[in-house]
């Protein structure tokens, strides 16, 4: 790739198809990365993890890495949503909602996956579907945060942003933390 030039309009970024929005910041965030690197003949490669130059590599290392980065709201919240008696694929489902990530419609319009006219609301209601939408305000799916608030015994008002709702949600009820430890076990499960 260095032969063929990483620089702003070299060969090595000559792709067989046309990209994808965010391919594109993705291939743009990596240039940003190489273009510090120093290529040296005489000297030996080895590898360096840079958050960690001393401890190296490591999955909490990479883990704080990634939810570090965009609004500290929702990183603090991420940190939250680990539970020890959830799957692992819950863990990402709600990793994913509470970064913007899951597929609703609005995602895979801005995608280019699915066409500008079908960004409405699986449920019918007319409105564009986001994740903010279908979990929180949705006639047909949002109700359901009452219920449960219901069953154990909460009231209180949603807000309109998802971390901000798993945060309210999990200190609702105040008090021990076997009880905040089961209401985000009961907000996990729900999502």
């Amino acid at each position: 790739m260095s032969a063929l030039g990483w620089g702003g309009g070299g060969e090595a970024w000559l792709w067989r198809r046309q990209l994808w929005a965010w391919e594109e910041e993705m291939v743009e965030e990596c240039r940003a990365l190489l273009a510090d690197v120093v290529l040296q003949d005489n000297a030996t490669d080895y590898w360096v993890w840079r958050p960690d130059p001393s401890g190296g590599y490591s999955v909490r290392g990479a883990y704080d890495l990634l939810t570090s980065r965009g609004d500290q709201g929702v990183a603090a919240t991420t940190d939250l949503i680990w539970h020890k008696q959830v799957p692992l694929k819950v863990f990402v489902a709600a990793w994913r909602l509470l970064r913007n990530r899951l597929p609703t419609k609005d995602n895979l319009v801005r995608r280019h996956i699915i066409p500008q006219g079908a960004h409405l609301c699986v449920a019918g209601c007319g409105v564009p579907e986001t994740a903010q939408h279908l979990f929180l305000s949705c006639p047909a799916f949002a109700p359901l945060w009452g219920l449960v608030r219901n069953w154990v015994g909460i009231s209180a008002v949603d807000p309109s942003q998802l971390h901000d709702h798993f945060v309210q949600f999990m200190h609702s009820a105040g008090g021990s933390l076997a009880r905040r430890s089961f209401l985000q076990l009961l907000w996990l499960c729900t999502i």
